[in-house]
């Protein structure tokens, strides 16, 4: 197992070399440049500025550069937020959509394993089909949908909630933003959930423990929950990954100072300090998150631990 782990571990590193290779040539190669505006810069001060920022050197020599820089932790400076420091921009905005992150997935696994392991257990039942097609609504719903309608519903009609703003240590303005983020990925856990659950259920020890009159509740839970969850699992670290990536929409929508505002300007403003470091910091979070998926998976499935299929 631990060999697997650093070897998933040692990969990862090549993955993120490989993409931080990529992007910087898809950067450079973007059209246009971070200092042009609407009104023109000089170029005598145009040229001082990008010698300022290294941009006045072959592009060999600004990857190197940039390589050497990251391998000692610096990302360097953002071309267009006032020369700002990049991890100063990154440590802002990032742990916002980290906490959204979080609380959106805790909502899809609280929604999305009960209901999965229900449906199972009441296969082709009423609890079944309902709860099945609940999931199916939130497959289909794309989040820029659900968002506007529950803001309206639930923030400015109702006002149950704030409709936009985000307050750290303030959980009410937390809950739309959270459900519209994690209902998809709830909809997906459920599925999946009920799909390794059924599986389980239908294995030679549950029939033994029902003819030993095992409550049926805890042959769901004792027996049956553990191995159930393993499809599951195996979906929910590259979602987590998904989740506080891809709150673009979601930020913009409820008006919340995460990364995706600093993610989409600095593509604009071909701001190629913060973009790159943007992807990394991504690409990083799916290789970690794929890593603790392949860590509780190993924990969940004895045969893992023992090297065998």
């Amino acid at each position: 197992m631990i060999k697997n782990l650093l070897s998933r571990f040692l990969q990862g590193l090549v993955v993120m070399f490989v993409l931080f290779t990529i992007t910087f040539f898809l950067v450079k190669a973007m059209p246009g440049g971070p200092f042009q505006s609407e009104k023109a810069i000089p170029a005598h001060i145009k040229a001082k500025i990008e010698a300022y920022y290294g941009l006045d050197k072959p592009m060999g020599v600004q990857y190197l550069k940039l390589l050497a820089n990251y391998l000692k932790g610096d990302p360097g400076l953002s071309l267009r937020l006032e020369g700002r420091p990049v991890t100063q921009i990154i440590g802002e905005a990032f742990p916002v959509s980290f906490q959204l992150g979080v609380v959106a997935m805790s909502i899809a696994l609280l929604v999305g394993i009960p209901s999965g392991c229900i449906a199972a257990a009441k296969k082709n039942g009423l609890l079944d089909v309902g709860s099945m097609g609940f999931a199916m609504v939130g497959v289909c719903l794309p989040s820029f949908v659900i968002g506007p309608v529950l803001a309206e519903t639930f923030g400015r009609s109702l006002k149950w909630f704030p409709a936009m703003g985000w307050n750290a240590s303030s959980p009410q303005t937390w809950i739309l933003p959270a459900i519209t983020l994690g209902l998809g990925t709830a909809a997906y856990v459920s599925r999946l959930t009920r799909a390794g659950m059924i599986e389980t259920l239908s294995q030679d020890f549950v029939r033994t423990a029902k003819a030993k009159g095992v409550p049926g509740w805890k042959i769901l839970i004792r027996h049956c929950l553990r191995g159930g969850l393993i499809p599951a699992v195996a979906y929910i670290g590259p979602a987590f990954a998904g989740i506080v990536s891809g709150s673009v929409v979601i930020e913009s929508i409820f008006q919340i100072p995460g990364m995706g505002r600093h993610f989409i300007k600095a593509i604009e403003t071909r701001d190629s300090s913060v973009l790159i470091a943007s992807v990394l910091l991504y690409g990083a979070l799916v290789i970690l998150a794929n890593l603790f998926s392949d860590i509780a998976g190993v924990w969940l499935n004895p045969r893992l631990r023992s090297g065998k299929n």
